[in-house]
């Protein structure tokens, strides 16, 4: 199958509030996922080049949907809803989180995970949650540690070596790739676009997935 992916083109499809209203599945989709202040609006913003995009908010929590980004005849970039803002109600976490594990478990055409975390605070309770969420089902994950313009190189470099040596050590490393990245200064959008367009390009003998057949 030939694969043409254009980030740049990239529109808007639907949200929807659960998997159950997700649109059929067809093709191929990576998730972005990540706390609400983790900068995952930016980072789809950043990738695409268009600010617009993806909707950010100095509220960190605003994005309850799952929304549907087009980036290919059969591939799409999906934003998941921000998680662990202090000021959610507990009971919308926690509907959060049952989707966001029903989406990550249930999703057949789902091919990798981007899991976004601010480089200045790794590692949080729901990024573990997630790893393990993905890990269980040998779904690959490519961490995005965001703001690294918030630190110098040298601390920023320690900090993801640190990670991936914890990924190491919990023998998932196989699984689990990570990177720096900086919205503000783009700094990171060419190994992200290589890891998206890695998991979006389908082998020439595997068809797309399409639930409809």
């Amino acid at each position: 199958m030939t694969t043409e992916i254009n980030f740049r083109g990239a529109v808007f499809e639907q949200s929807a509030p659960s998997i159950r209203e997700c649109p059929p599945e067809s093709g191929v989709e990576v998730a972005f996922a990540g706390r609400s202040n983790a900068g995952k609006s930016s980072a789809i913003n950043t990738l695409t080049g268009n600010s617009k995009l993806a909707r950010t908010s100095k509220t960190p929590g605003r994005t309850q949907l799952i929304n549907f980004f087009r980036v290919g005849e059969q591939q799409h970039l999906v934003d998941l809803p921000g998680y662990g803002y202090a000021k959610v109600a507990r009971a919308m976490k926690e509907e959060w989180q049952r989707n966001l594990s029903e989406y990550l478990q249930k999703r057949e055409c789902l091919q990798g995970l981007i899991l976004l975390m601010d480089i200045r605070h790794p590692m949080q309770e729901f990024d573990t949650m997630m790893i393990n969420w993905a890990v269980e089902i040998a779904m690959p994950v490519h961490i995005l540690l965001t703001k690294a313009d918030k630190l110098k190189k040298g601390p920023a470099n320690n900090t993801l070596l640190a990670v991936r040596r914890q990924m190491q050590q919990a023998g998932v490393n196989d699984l689990v790739t990570a990177q720096c990245f900086s919205s503000l200064k783009s700094t990171g959008v060419d190994d992200l676009k290589a890891k998206l367009i890695e998991w979006l390009t389908l082998p020439d003998t595997q068809e797309p997935v399409d639930a409809t057949t």
